[in-house]
């Protein structure tokens, strides 16, 4: 029981650590939500993606999944026009003070939550790599364990990011360092973006 919840929890944490579009945003609308409960649409929508990805990879169904070229080829460009207005979005805001960020409706949180959860290939291949191939080598009680192990971490660090937001968010007063959140928001979604960008070109040609 301690091996699969040490190699979930450890698993989990190696590849929601580095820095991307859905972190980005998470904290992002945390430091942009005039309280960390308007940042709840956000905060569940990447644990239930999460968990929906971990799931499907777990049980196998997203290897059928990645091996259809026209699904991978829809999801890519969804994905890619998804963050582009994302990135856009956020680099044209431009607040002189806190109290101008216009926060961002809760319907507006969920599909860009979608869209750099569940339209970001690099994020899926991470999770039917990583995680399912290693939830293969456990079964019955063991394989429960490490699902959940894997699937609290994501949803524990979400709302960790977003607290963390909210603080930051308090912290400036003037708007300044939101100001340049956004700026930087914006860029790494546009890189994520490009990625995607180039393996739609990779997939066509």
């Amino acid at each position: 029981m301690l091996q699969p919840l040490i190699h979930g929890i450890l698993l989990a944490l190696g590849l929601i650590l580095p820095l991307g579009a859905q972190n980005v945003f998470v904290f992002n609308q945390g430091a942009n939500q005039k309280k960390i409960s308007k940042a709840l649409p956000v905060i569940i929508t990447a644990g239930l993606c999460d968990t929906f990805l971990i799931v499907i990879a777990i049980l196998g169904v997203s290897l059928i999944l990645i091996s259809m070229p026209t699904l991978q080829l829809f999801i890519y460009i969804i994905g890619f026009l998804f963050l582009m207005y994302m990135a856009w979005s956020l680099w044209t805001e431009k607040p002189s003070n806190i109290e101008e960020i216009e926060p961002m409706p809760a319907k507006k949180q969920v599909l860009f939550a979608l869209s750099v959860s569940l339209l970001n290939p690099h994020a899926i291949m991470d999770t039917v790599g990583v995680i399912g191939t290693s939830a293969s080598v456990y079964d019955g009680y063991d394989k429960v364990i490490f699902s959940l192990a894997t699937i609290s971490v994501s949803w524990i660090w979400f709302v960790f990011l977003a607290i963390l937001g909210r603080i930051t968010g308090k912290i400036d007063k003037s708007g300044k360092y939101i100001f340049v959140l956004n700026k930087v928001s914006s860029i790494i979604v546009i890189i994520v973006g490009l990625i995607i960008l180039k393996n739609i070109v990779e997939i066509l040609s």
